[in-house]
């Protein structure tokens, strides 16, 4: 008998991903997007799927070789607008349910997104990007030159780059506009210099719901209000205060209602969003979950799935009830929740609920659900007694030909006595009596979660023979907001501590760890926390960093969030070169005795690849073993979105630095 092999890197070419299920007006019928990797074009292709929810039969839809997303249906369930960027920039195009070809109905010069359909349907609400001079109706120009001119970039503004977006237009911003769709006529809803998200269409028509910071000084403002604007009027509303971050709204069938997701940010980016309801007709909201300590929204971190969108709260008919996601220990479920205060879960299995949409006449919903050896399917659920009919299977005839290892839930002690979670992995073809290797992992963040949902690096590791160890220490969310602040000032204090006491008992409850042959990786803050353990301890024999910070002094400087991220989490800036020096792995580089392998995206703003320079330097300059591999046009999510090939050289890099060392 042929023992299965486990998952290699270039699986990637075979692996598919569904994400964003929609269910139609009615309730018998979901389209959703559907991504794979395109072998000769290296390259993402996604495009829409249907199913009707009677007969459960899967159709294409889109056959295009581009990005297609973003669906959503008309009020009759007729059509379907969407976003696809088969012509270029991303444009809206509208698809009759009874087939032919897609309509175009955007041809914005800077492209369109986020369709949001009128009540009537007879109107298409997007957002548009707008530049100096530049007009609603201006259009993209077929076969239109580039400009080679190389010309200087003017800065006059802190917030001036992003991580995947690069250099900001300064005269840019984002605003709010409708195509008629019988006569084509674009028509700008608003203007100024502020960025404005558009939310969603009240079922009246008269309100659509948008997201904006209206602070002149935007560089020291990390607010997000919303507004209604007024169709009749044009004029915006701002229902919320100004106090925090919110975002996500979502009307009640009868318009009276509106939902939200934010907080006031009482610990800055560590705050737990809540879910809030504002009420029109009294003026008055009310804080919903503010006695549930868990973060509203989907918080669980991974390296598979594409096109993930997170699901709005989504009302039944009755006006007062309504589901939710929430993040918890682990998982991120579906919960139940309505005026009067009632919560509780409609889904919460040992799973990732990464999206779903609701049917809202029959309390059935068609959910999206990753398992630890699932990467991800849709589910066809009754919200009122749990039951489930699984609607797609898009990687079950490829993952038949490999094994993979069942990742087992662990609790152990960490700091000060807490309790803390996290998962162990045997190595494919683990042999009672054997010694293994151990990968400690690390997440991002801080302030994420692993979950019980597939990831696609521990499998690549666990099928060349290493167990591995992934934990949720302090500072993750999912565990209370005492937990997720707890790291906040007390970066390679506690969570290291955390993550010390994972090895700890990795080695006491489990005798095939070989302790002489220890691994630990991460990225981000994992990257920070990998960078920190080397020059803290020499129990790992090999490490490898990802797109980490080594120097909280020059990050201040150099990354799109440095000069308030130092604040909020080291809780020093340059007032006080001294802590963010303390906190700097780069100070402890002398200590490190571990062979570490560091890699980084070129164009990573968020941890810019100089934090990789300095501490390759000096590893080199006091010749430790080291190697630094750049990855050329890579942002900060290289291994969840990146190019196809540089993701699978980056797995390759990690795989084989560990194969050579441990």
């Amino acid at each position: 008998m042929t023992l299965k092999q486990g998952i290699k890197p270039e699986d990637l070419y075979e692996l598919k991903s569904v994400a964003d299920p929609q269910v139609s007006p009615d309730g018998t019928e979901v389209v959703y997007v559907q991504t794979h990797i395109d072998e000769k074009k290296k390259d993402y292709v996604s495009n829409l799927f249907y199913i009707n929810l009677d007969d459960k039969k899967t159709q294409q839809w889109t056959f295009g070789e581009d990005k297609t997303h973003s669906p959503v249906w008309s009020p009759d369930g007729s059509k379907i607008a969407f976003v696809s960027s088969r012509n270029g920039k991303p444009q809206i195009f509208v698809l009759s349910k009874t087939g032919g070809e897609a309509k175009q109905v955007t041809n914005c010069k800077n492209g369109a997104t986020s369709p949001t359909w009128s009540p009537c349907g007879e109107k298409i609400a997007f957002s548009v990007q707008l530049g100096k001079d530049e007009n609603i109706d201006d259009k993209v120009e077929n076969n239109q030159k580039e400009d080679k001119e190389l010309k200087p970039l003017v800065i006059d503004k802190m917030k001036h780059k992003s991580d995947g977006a690069g250099f900001m237009d300064m005269e840019q911003f984002s605003q709010i506009a409708i195509v008629h769709l019988a006569s084509g006529e674009l028509e700008l809803l608003t203007e100024g210099k502020h960025n404005l998200q558009l939310g969603t269409w009240s079922p009246d028509g008269k309100y659509l719901s948008y997201i904006a910071d209206l602070t002149e000084d935007l560089d020291f403002s990390f607010i997000c209000d919303i507004y209604l604007l007024d169709l009749e009027t044009k004029h915006g509303r701002k229902l919320t205060d100004g106090s925090g971050v919110f975002y996500q709204t979502s009307w009640s069938p009868n318009s009276r209602f509106i939902a939200y997701v934010g907080n006031e940010r009482e610990f800055e980016n560590a705050t737990q969003p809540k879910l809030w309801i504002y009420d029109l007709d009294n003026d008055n909201q009310i804080c919903v979950t503010s006695e549930f300590d868990a973060p509203v929204g989907d918080f669980a971190i991974g390296d598979f799935l594409q096109g993930v969108v997170p699901p709005r709260l989504q009302w039944l008919e009755d006006n007062k009830s309504f589901y939710f996601q929430l993040t918890d220990h682990g998982n991120t479920s579906i919960y139940f929740g309505n005026l009067s205060g009632e919560l509780y879960p409609a889904i919460h299995d040992d799973q990732y609920v990464y999206g779903f949409s609701l049917d809202a006449k029959n309390d059935r919903a068609v959910v999206a659900i990753s398992t630890t050896t699932n990467p991800g399917d849709l589910f066809y659920v009754n919200l009122n007694t749990g039951e489930k009919e699984q609607l797609t299977t898009v990687n079950e005839e490829f993952l038949q030909t490999r094994a993979l290892s069942v990742p087992e839930a662990i609790e152990f002690e960490g700091a000060d006595g807490w309790k803390v979670n996290g998962w162990m992995m045997k190595p494919i073809g683990y042999e009672e009596g054997e010694k293994y290797p151990l990968i400690l992992e690390i997440h991002g963040g801080p302030h994420a979660m692993y979950a019980n949902s597939y990831f696609n690096e521990f499998q690549i590791l666990a099928a060349k023979g290493f167990a591995v160890l992934y934990t949720n220490p302090r500072g993750s969310h999912g565990y209370g907001q005492k937990f997720v602040d707890a790291v906040r000032g007390d970066y390679g204090g506690n969570d290291y501590n955390d993550l010390m006491a994972a090895v700890d008992y990795a080695l006491e409850q489990y005798d095939f760890i070989d302790q002489k042959r220890l691994g630990v990786t991460g990225g981000s803050y994992g990257g920070f926390m990998t960078n920190w353990i080397v020059g803290q301890t020499n129990r790992f024999k090999a490490a490898v960093t990802q797109r980490s910070i080594s120097n909280w002094i020059s990050f201040y400087g150099v990354s799109d969030i440095g000069y308030y991220f130092n604040d909020w989490q080291i809780q020093a800036g340059l007032d006080d070169i001294e802590k963010l020096w303390q906190h700097s792995p780069l100070k402890y580089v002398d200590n490190v005795e571990t062979p570490l392998l560091i890699l980084h995206g070129e164009k990573d703003y968020r941890c810019p690849i100089e934090q990789a320079e300095q501490l390759f330097i000096a590893l080199k300059h006091r010749k430790k073993e080291t190697k630094f591999v750049r990855f050329p046009e890579a942002n900060h999510e290289l291994s969840r979105s990146g190019k196809p090939t540089l993701r699978i050289n980056r797995l390759e890099y990690i795989r084989d630095w560990f194969v050579d060392y441990l």
